[in-house]
């Protein structure tokens, strides 16, 4: 019994103090938000590669295009109120809005735009690659971007559309800063670099108050947004990063969301507690080496899409972190298909590989992270293949030693999962249906070439054709199309989509949480 009361009295302590009124409303025009942002390294959007931080770049800056919490499914204007592009002479020329204001109270100018894509260039952090693709670097950048009045004019360089140009200026490091004010601030040439590491020079619905790493970030409404301003006058963002301690925050009033909870707290969270479920933008597969030549049978390929037991393991112990997703662009984006063609029929897989002639039992080494859900779903795929005799070696690894021996592609088999580096579809099909060149010494950070699979013409052309198109309509459909034959004929075998839980008090209303951190809106939020 003493052992027990000094167990007990020690994890008190080691619990971090909750604050001092609890069971109390939090104020009505003021949004509190539980959530670990232990991960955030830098807030300057040129700088800022990290979940926490693309939330943040969100709230407090725009971009010329971009996607926003009205509809998540549609591109459309940002700063700019409407542009012209040729493809043929590879240009975009953008016309600003005339009603945009900084947080300074600066007006905005396309000497803004320039200089924010100069800095994001110059500076080379970690997102630059995003706009570097484009063809442009410190060399040429003042060529590549020109402006005109309250016209700005992009040049890029590659064998691809302006739509997915677009995309592109869509993403974190498109954003736009406030020149007058972040010269003001260099320091030896940093282009404010620090400076904006602890400020904000913005023209997004929200502005920053506080930045205090590893402890909060507050944020207040730009009253002033050429959108409308937020319905809330503040957004706190409380660094906790014990889900025990969300969980215990969000119920005693003490917050009104708890982002990091896990699925056992969300399910005793009780009915006077809401939960939202949001498609993430991962997306989680199971893959055959091709360089193995006892796994080059398209029969065998066929066969694993209807052995993995995909309801039994969402119903179960994925359940509210994942759902079936059987194609490599996520859920929620244009261009995405949604259909899910294959259930587990253990039955179906042996006609399969009986009509084939594959001779079982097989043994394949299944490699996996060491972790949790993957080394569950790695036992339950072994569970569910072995009915067909395709028996799974487990090798458990770290997150380092599974990726290092993925990229040097001498695994077997290999369960993983995949997110975009931006929101456009050819960042995953370039991953999933491309590899012109699949030799040894072609090193490609991409699926397909990992996997030792030279993918058929027809794919790497379909890939390529997507990019080209010019009319979005009409190119969305090529990725369906091209997703389609990815789906019933790879030895990558696409099974689920990350989903995310986020809990909140019922009067919460008006939360946008897409399936990337760029996409989490506080705009619309009310609390009633």
């Amino acid at each position: 019994m003493k052992i027990l009361k000094t167990a007990a009295l020690m994890a008190a302590l080691a619990m971090p103090i909750l604050p001092s009124i609890s069971l109390a409303a939090t104020p009505a025009d003021i949004l509190v938000v539980a959530q670990n942002i232990d991960d955030i390294v830098a807030i300057d959007p040129a700088q800022a590669y990290e979940f926490s931080s693309g939330e943040y770049v969100t709230q407090v800056y725009d971009r010329l295009v971009q996607y926003d919490a009205d509809d998540l499914s549609k591109l459309g204007a940002g700063l700019a109120t409407n542009w012209v592009a040729d493809d043929a002479a590879k240009t975009i020329t953008f016309t600003l809005r005339d009603d945009v204001n900084f947080h300074s109270g600066n007006k905005l100018t396309a000497e803004d735009v320039l200089y924010s894509f100069k800095r994001v260039v110059n500076l080379n952090k970690a997102p630059a690659f995003i706009l570097t693709q484009l063809g442009w670097s410190v060399e040429n950048i003042d060529q590549m971007v020109t402006i005109d009045g309250n016209q700005v004019t992009l040049k890029y360089e590659g064998d691809f559309s302006s739509a997915f140009v677009l995309n592109v200026l869509a993403a974190r490091p498109g954003s736009v800063v406030d020149s007058v004010l972040v010269k003001a601030n260099e320091v030896d040439g940093d282009w404010g670099n620090a400076w904006l590491n602890a400020n904000s020079a913005g023209t997004g619905a929200f502005k920053l108050r506080t930045y205090r790493p590893g402890e909060i970030l507050t944020l207040d409404a730009n009253a002033d947004y050429f959108k409308g301003a937020p319905a809330l006058k503040s957004v706190i963002i409380r660094h906790v990063a014990e889900s025990t301690t969300q969980q215990l925050m969000l119920k005693s009033g003490d917050v009104d969301i708890a982002k990091n909870l896990t699925p056992d707290q969300i399910a005793s969270l009780g009915s006077d507690l809401k939960v939202l479920e949001f498609p993430q933008a991962a997306v989680h597969f199971l893959s055959f080496n091709q360089k193995n030549e006892a796994l080059q049978p398209k029969a065998i390929w066929e066969a694993a899409r209807y052995l993995v037991n995909y309801k039994g393991m969402a119903d179960s112990f994925l359940k509210g972190q994942m759902q079936v997703h059987q194609s490599f662009w996520p859920k929620g984006f244009p261009g995405s298909l949604t259909e899910t063609p294959y259930s587990y029929d253990p039955a179906k897989a042996k006609q399969i590989l009986a009509d084939a002639g594959i001779e079982t039992p097989i043994t394949v080494k299944l490699d996996v992270i060491n972790a949790n859900p993957f080394t569950d779903m790695a036992q339950s795929m072994q569970a569910s293949f072995a009915e067909a005799g395709i028996n799974f070696e487990i090798i458990p690894g770290t997150g380092s030693q599974v990726i290092t021996k993925y990229r040097a592609r001498t695994h077997e088999a290999m369960l993983l999962y995949w997110g975009p580096d931006f929101m456009d579809p050819h960042s995953n099909a370039k991953a999933f249906a491309y590899n012109e060149d699949n030799s040894d010494d072609n090193y490609q950070s991409t699926t397909t070439w990992r996997n030792g699979w030279a993918v058929p013409k027809e794919y790497n052309e379909a890939t390529k054709a997507a990019l080209a198109e010019t009319d979005q309509e009409t190119r969305n459909q090529l990725y369906v199309d091209l997703q389609k034959k990815v789906q019933a004929d790879s030895p990558i075998i696409m099974t689920f989509q990350a989903q995310m839980q986020v809990a909140m008090d019922p009067k919460v209303n008006g939360y946008v949480n897409g399936a990337i951190s760029d996409f989490v809106f506080y705009r619309l939020v009310t609390k009633q």
